[in-house]
Parts: C-alpha cells; structure tokens; sequence
C-alpha cells in the first residue's frame, strides 16, 4: 500500500509536466523606451536637476566670492572678523557638501515616482497578455538567457495592449 502512494505521487508531477506550457518574451526595456509619457516624464526630470544645478552654482559662487574677499582683505581685518568669516564660507562649504547628496537622493526619488506608474501599467499590460494568450512564463530576454525557438515575442502583443 505504501509503495502505491510513493508511486502516486511520483507520477502525479509527471502529469503536470506533461501539460503545455507556452513560453513567451517580451523586451520590457523596448516597450519601456517607447511609451508616450516617457518625454513627459524626462523633461520634468531634467528641469528639477538644472534646478538643482543652479542651486549648487549659486553656493559656488557665493562661496568663491566670499573667500575672494576674505583672501583679498585678510591683512586688514580683525582677528574676530577673520574667524567669522571663516566660520561662514566653512558654512557655505558644508551647506554645498551636504546640498549634492540630498539632491542626488531627491532626484532619484521623484524618477522612481514618475517611473512607477509607467513600470506598472507594463507589468499589468504584460499580465493581461499572458491572460489572453494563455502563456504559461512570459520572461524579459534581457533578464533571463533562455534557448529555444518555441519560445513565442509577445512585445508587440504588449505594445498594442499599451496603445503604442
């Protein structure tokens, strides 16, 4: 009875391979390159970083002016002058140091923000498609190496699915 079990259940997976399995890829970076809000997207990103930029050029300068003068008059100032002014171009030197990593790091979350509902309107594109053709894998060829020529292209299938 025991070996009847063992038996059952080695068999069993063996029905489920025997099912058919459609494989499908998609180039996701493709799609992505060609979705229409995408110009929309980069020129919002791109007016917030010269933003930034003009931001770190306007403590740039103010820092080389500052110390220009400081350089230009420290033989005729007072020892408590020279210490507050150093103490000041320190401080816009620290508040540019500090400015780049923030930046950075604000710049990178709004292009996750921007990029998110793009990503997932893909996502949901690729799974309505799978859905519909009744593909049991849909992989990125760029993600996973994969040989065959089974293997079904369903980007256009998704670029229609997206209206593109």
């Amino acid at each position: 009875m025991k070996k009847l079990i063992v038996l059952l259940f080695m068999i069993l997976p063996l029905s489920v391979v025997a099912q058919e399995i459609k494989i499908a890829y998609v180039t996701v970076q493709e799609i992505f390159a060609s979705m229409p809000e995408l110009s929309t997207i980069e020129k919002q990103l791109t007016d917030l970083n010269e933003k930034y930029t003009q931001e770190l050029k306007a403590m740039q300068d103010e820092y080389q002016k500052k110390y220009s003068d400081y350089m230009a008059q420290q033989d005729s100032l007072t020892e408590n002058i020279k210490l507050r002014r150093m103490q000041e171009i320190e401080g816009i030197r620290t508040r540019m140091e500090n400015f780049v990593p923030i930046a950075q790091q604000d710049m990178q979350k709004k292009q996750e923000e921007l990029y998110k509902p793009v990503q997932e309107r893909i996502q949901n594109a690729i799974k309505a498609v799978g859905e519909e053709k009744g593909y049991t894998y849909i992989i990125d060829p760029q993600v996973f190496l994969f040989t065959g020529d089974n293997a079904i292209n369903a980007t256009q299938f998704v670029r229609t699915k997206l209206g593109i």
